[in-house]
Formats: structure tokens, C-alpha cells, sequence
């Protein structure tokens, strides 16, 4: 099975994420990693870009599609079983749920769903219960479009903070190809 697994910049949460992707690479998907240049160009305090592309690439065995024109294949020549987009930025939340398609990520969610394969969203957002919210929720009832559970990671001092329990992945992307949403989509987030 063919998975895509596209990171945007929510940098706090790409070393979670990493550890996902080599599960499911073990698990013997062909995972194949796309990612938003902010990922792959920007040196933060988790980690440098470069650092995390090249980590991505030891793991799949595949080169990061990184533009837009690379990622434009995932549509009529090189369709994808699935696409999971994780972390998935209250940015990327709001452009897909506006149609907007800016980034190699934003394509290879519409080339997907052009498809009629499914998306499986990991959220990982300051603005989730804010303005964000009424994205999520449109986003939860469109077709073909699946949420990882989420729930509020820091709600003292964060109370619109949203991210996704990257550990129920693999079972979110099960009932996904069965076009099913894993429930409950809002769960408790207990801090590991």
C-alpha cells in the first residue's frame, strides 16, 4: 500500500511524527514523504531542516517532494492509496478547507482527494478551539477527509491548543481506507 505523508511546520511535534512514519515503514508501506518547505528550510529550536529531510529520506528510502510541481504527480500518474497530513498546521487546516493549493503539501491534498483516496489529518494547532475551529469542523464533514482524535494538550495555558494523539495513527489509517471516521474523534490528551 502506497502512503503519502506529508509534514507541515509545527516543528514541536515532526520528531512524534518521524517516529510514526518508521512504524509504518516497518509495518511494510511504501511510504512515500512530502513536506511544506518550512520543514526542509527553517532551523528552529527542535531541530534544523535539513536535519529532518534527511532523517525522512534514511527512513522511506525515498527522496522529500518539496515543491508543488513534484507533488502535482499524486493525481492522475502516480495516485496514493491514502495521504496523511501530520502534524498538520491550523495554516494547512484553513487552506484546505478554502480550496486554497500553495504548497507541495495543499497539492498532494487535492491530487488525493481528486482521487477519491482518503486524508488522515494529525492537528496540531494553537488555534483549534479559536479561529481555526470552524475549519476543523468543516473539514470533519467532508468526504474522503478523516481526523487522527485530538484533543487540548495544554488547557491552562493554551485553552484553543489542539493536537492530534499520533498514537492512534494506525488505527485511524484502518478505518480511514475503509471511508470510516475513528471514533471518538475528541479525546482527552494526557501528556507522555
Amino acid at each position: 500500500m502506497k502512503i503519502g505523508f506529508a509534514i507541515t511546520s509545527s516543528y514541536c511535534t515532526i520528531e512524534k511524527i518521524i517516529r510514526q512514519i518508521a512504524t509504518l515503514v516497518e509495518l511494510g508501506y511504501d511510504v512515500v514523504p512530502i513536506a511544506s518547505p518550512g520543514v526542509i528550510s527553517c532551523n528552529t529550536r527542535f531541530g534544523k531542516g535539513e536535519d529532518f529531510k534527511a532523517v525522512l529520506e534514511k527512513i522511506t528510502g525515498k527522496e522529500v517532494v518539496s515543491t508543488i510541481v513534484d507533488a502535482e504527480r499524486f493525481g492522475p500518474s502516480e495516485k496514493l492509496d491514502l495521504l496523511v497530513v501530520a502534524p498538520a498546521t491550523g495554516n494547512y487546516v484553513a487552506k484546505l478547507a478554502h480550496g486554497i493549493t500553495d504548497t507541495p503539501v495543499t497539492m498532494a491534498t487535492k491530487a488525493t482527494l481528486r482521487n477519491e483516496s482518503p486524508i488522515v489529518i494529525g492537528v496540531s494547532t494553537n488555534d483549534g478551539l479559536g479561529i481555526n475551529g470552524e475549519n476543523i469542523m468543516k473539514l470533519l464533514n467532508t468526504k474522503n477527509v478523516f481526523f487522527i482524535p485530538f484533543g487540548q494538550d495544554n488547557y491552562e495555558k493554551k485553552p484553543n491548543s489542539l493536537i492530534a494523539h499520533y498514537d492512534l495513527l494506525i488505527p485511524t489509517i484502518e478505518m480511514a481506507l475503509e471511508k470510516k471516521q475513528i471514533q471518538p474523534v475528541l479525546q482527552e490528551y494526557k501528556k507522555k
